[in-house]
């Protein structure tokens, strides 16, 4: 599978889209469910075997599950497993290389993971329920 982002003016990317969606792709999003095109499209073992990279693996699991360029809200999301950004040289085989990756991001370190949990905690409004992460552009 083969991912292209397409840029075209407003005319004829309406054209476009009303021309793909008469031509009924059996992948066309909402034809099949996410769970269902992840399941057939073996894209783990593709991935496993090395057939495609670690970046063509996440940017197909983000198109499957909906992600987008064209909106920062769905942005496609990259996980961040480094924490070493101060060595000349890195130890892949060392585990203290790579973050903790049972924590968000937002809490892997002791301060940061007190400030959340304390705004959490102090959180309060009669229509929004609490929560731990904002996404305010």
């Amino acid at each position: 599978q083969t991912n292209y982002f397409l840029n075209f003016k407003k005319e004829v990317r309406n054209q476009v889209y009303t021309r793909i969606l008469t031509l009924c792709p059996p992948t066309l999003y909402g034809a099949r469910s996410p769970q269902d095109l992840f399941k057939a499209s073996g894209l783990t073992q593709k991935w496993i075997n090395r057939e495609i990279s670690n970046f063509d693996y996440l940017i197909q699991l983000n198109t499957i599950a909906g992600r987008t360029y064209n909106d920062l809200a769905q942005y496609p999301v990259f996980p961040w497993v480094l924490q070493d950004y101060t060595s000349e040289e890195l130890d892949l085989n060392n585990p203290a290389v790579f973050r903790d990756l049972s924590k968000p991001i937002g809490v892997v370190n002791e301060k940061n993971a007190s400030a959340v949990k304390e705004k959490f905690e102090n959180f309060e409004d009669p229509v929004i329920d609490k929560f731990h992460y904002g996404t305010h552009y």
